[in-house]
């Protein structure tokens, strides 16, 4: 392409290089989506079929981009865990962040008739995400980063799950629910579900406790903390 004279404003542009032979974790969040999920009634406290949507556009996301390793998600959000030496995109973090976003997110719409056949997508309610990207210099320091995300599954879930029982099951409202609920410890939830409703949270779904986990291309719902050396092994 011959320059023009125009071509000056390219020296505006500025991009960061993300630092070399470290962890890249891409998270994706959901934008609005108690809006999303209002609009088209999400079964409360979890609806298996937009966890089951996400979970299949991000397995998409894992086979388009091989250097992704292992991949978890929760709610309205995914974590994508790069290898330490991929220069997929030259590192560059505008590139590595729009694509991750573009590509769950079309594979996201895409899908949606698969798993929501009865509700159309409505132009003005289309569900959409934004990411960031962070880098973490070790192996320690990532491995903390999945449990992270893998803790605060549960604590969200647990709370979640005795929030909606006690508005839909129990009739208080969602003031009086979060009263109830303020300062309250684990113990305390799970002695409300068992013996105001009946319900042992250990009977509850993996997925919604557990969150997913795509690893070599399958998606499991296990103990991370437990297990997290496993995933980390070819790093340790």
């Amino acid at each position: 392409m011959a320059n023009s004279r125009f071509e000056y404003v390219k020296g505006f542009e500025q991009h960061t290089t993300l630092l070399p032979q470290s962890f890249i974790v891409i998270r994706l969040d959901g934008r609005g989506f108690h809006k999303i999920s209002s609009f088209y009634e999400f079964d409360k406290p979890n609806d298996i079929r937009a966890l089951k949507l996400s979970n299949a556009a991000a397995k998409n996301v894992c086979s388009a981009i091989k250097d992704v390793f292992v991949a978890f998600g929760e709610s309205d959000e995914y974590s994508f865990i790069l290898k330490p030496d991929t220069q997929l995109f030259n590192r560059r973090e505008d590139k590595l962040v729009s694509t991750f976003v573009s590509l769950y997110t079309a594979n996201y719409i895409h899908l949606w008739s698969k798993f929501f056949p009865d509700k159309e997508i409505d132009l003005k309610n289309i569900p959409t995400f934004d990411g960031r990207a962070v880098i973490y210099p070790n192996v320690q320091i990532v491995k903390d980063y999945l449990s992270w995300r893998f803790v605060d599954t549960h604590i969200n879930n647990l709370y979640n799950t005795t929030f909606w029982a006690l508005v839909l099951k129990g009739g208080l409202s969602t003031k009086q629910a979060e009263e109830k609920l303020k300062g309250s410890l684990s113990s305390d939830k799970n002695e409300i579900l068992f013996k105001e409703f009946g319900i042992n949270y250990n009977d509850e779904l993996e997925i919604f406790k557990k969150g997913s986990l795509i690893y070599k291309g399958e998606i499991v719902h296990v103990d991370v903390y437990k297990k997290i050396d496993e995933f980390f092994k070819d790093y340790l």
